[in-house]
């Protein structure tokens, strides 16, 4: 599987390239702020988000926009991807219907267009960074295995929902609510340690690890603003699990994909 897997994404590499430059100029293209957007978005969230959250209830922490604005970027990455994902092959069923391309190609393309407005976000951060005047040490050199870490799982998630979106038409309503639970425990807006921690420790030890997303989320946030490093031990497990889940996702597809165009 892993040689049909890397051969298929070699022939089908200009395709994936050019679907994802197409759907970002067709994006804009009826906006008059265009890519202007992709910008103002996370910012008017994290602005939001800032005042009711660090205002209002008080949570403030260290480099608090910066803190909020990490989060939003990393979380709509993976909560874009994932919610498009559940009627991805209903929706692009005109393509798969007349030419025959690796399913999870389509997830790929969506994931190469949120890296792209992902990767604006981080610029975004870095200005943040110089004028907030954050020390950096080397322990920002681990924003790249979370990054990966973050694709790997958004991918495998997203094929997997693929597949099961398929089948069960639902899904994409479950998705949302799981997806929103999942934002409210993943600490977007506030410390899963200090908040949650002081009462519960147990309970923010599990929510912080056991959740991916707190922890991609967490591990960004202290390589890039408070000189510390996720833990080696549960970034090896999770580089596993999500591995494992891209693996049970990509099989899903290559032996059940001939049937989703009888299904649609």
């Amino acid at each position: 599987m892993l040689r049909r897997f890397i051969e298929d994404n070699k022939k089908y590499f200009n395709y994936t390239k050019y679907s994802a430059k197409s759907d970002l100029k067709a994006e804009v293209a009826d906006s008059h702020l265009g890519w202007v957007w992709w910008v103002l978005e996370p910012l008017c969230f994290m602005m939001i988000y800032t005042f009711i959250f660090g205002v209002v209830f008080n949570a403030k922490e260290d480099y608090f926009p910066i803190f909020v604005y990490t989060g939003l970027t990393a979380w709509n990455f993976f909560s874009k991807c994932v919610k498009l994902s559940a009627r991805m092959v209903k929706r692009n069923k005109g393509i798969i219907s007349k030419v025959y391309l690796p399913k999870y190609v389509l997830a790929e393309t969506c994931i190469l267009v949120n890296a792209f407005k992902m990767l604006i976000s981080f610029i975004i951060i870095v200005v943040m960074m110089a004028l907030f005047r954050v020390p950096v040490t080397m322990n920002i050199l681990m924003v790249l295995p979370m990054l990966i870490l973050l694709v790997l799982l958004t991918f495998g998630c997203m094929c997997v929902v693929m597949h099961f979106g398929v089948y069960v038409t639902d899904l994409a309503n479950v998705t949302d609510i799981v997806l929103r639970l999942m934002f409210y425990m993943t600490g977007i807006f506030y410390s899963i340690d200090k908040r949650i921690g002081k009462t519960y420790p147990e309970l923010a030890h599990l929510m912080g690890k056991a959740n991916p997303m707190a922890f991609i989320v967490n591990g960004l946030r202290d390589s890039m603003l408070y000189s510390s490093r996720p833990s080696y031990k549960y970034t090896a497990i999770w580089f596993v699990l999500a591995l494992l889940i891209c693996i049970w996702g990509v099989r899903l597809i290559y032996k059940n994909e001939n049937n989703y165009v009888k299904v649609i």
